[in-house]
Order: structure tokens, then C-alpha cells, then sequence
């Protein structure tokens, strides 16, 4: 009988200290008002110029997570893909489309 006295005591405070180290790992790893930042996209707006080649035309603008894609028609007939970075305007690549032979 004491021993499961002793044993539930001890459970008892191994599951208090438990909750207890919880509750404070939680607190020590959120982020504190001041140290928190506005992500890169919430910043002032930006100037920036694209070059386009001459006589493309923009079928389509798709945002994709912290990117922007743009969707060419070049007067060639061929299709590109213009990446770039949402957050700063810089471009990130180009996919070039073509068709299987």
C-alpha cells in the first residue's frame, strides 16, 4: 500500500513539472511583439522595370506563393514564363514552353 502511495505521488509531480515544462518551452519560443516583423511582401511598394522582348504580348499574371508568374506570347508564335520574385520585383527565370515532337 505504500508503495503505490509513493508511486502515485510521484506520477503526480512527474505529470504537474511535465505540464509545467510545456507551458514554458511555449512561452520562451513565441515570438515577443517587437521582435516580430512584417513578412518581405508587406513592405512599402517597389519600382521595378521588366523588359519584355519586342512585340510579346502577356497572356496571363498567376500569383504562386512569394512568386509572380507571367504567361508570353512572343510574335514568334513561341511561349514563355516569366518568374519573378513578389516580394522585390527581380526576375527570378524564364520557362520556356515548347511543344512535344
Amino acid at each position: 500500500m505504500r508503495a503505490l502511495r509513493l508511486l502515485v505521488i510521484v506520477l503526480g509531480v512527474l505529470l504537474v513539472g511535465g505540464t509545467l515544462a510545456l507551458v514554458v518551452a511555449i512561452i520562451v519560443r513565441s515570438p515577443r511583439p517587437s521582435e516580430s516583423r512584417p513578412p518581405d511582401s508587406a513592405k512599402l511598394p517597389y519600382d521595378t522595370v521588366l523588359d519584355l522582348p519586342a512585340g510579346a504580348v502577356i497572356e496571363s499574371i498567376q500569383p504562386a506563393g512569394d512568386r509572380v508568374l507571367l504567361h508570353l506570347v512572343l510574335p514568334s508564335g513561341r511561349q514563355q514564363i516569366v518568374v519573378l520574385d513578389a516580394g522585390s520585383g527581380v526576375r527570378r527565370g524564364t520557362i520556356e514552353l515548347r511543344a512535344s515532337p
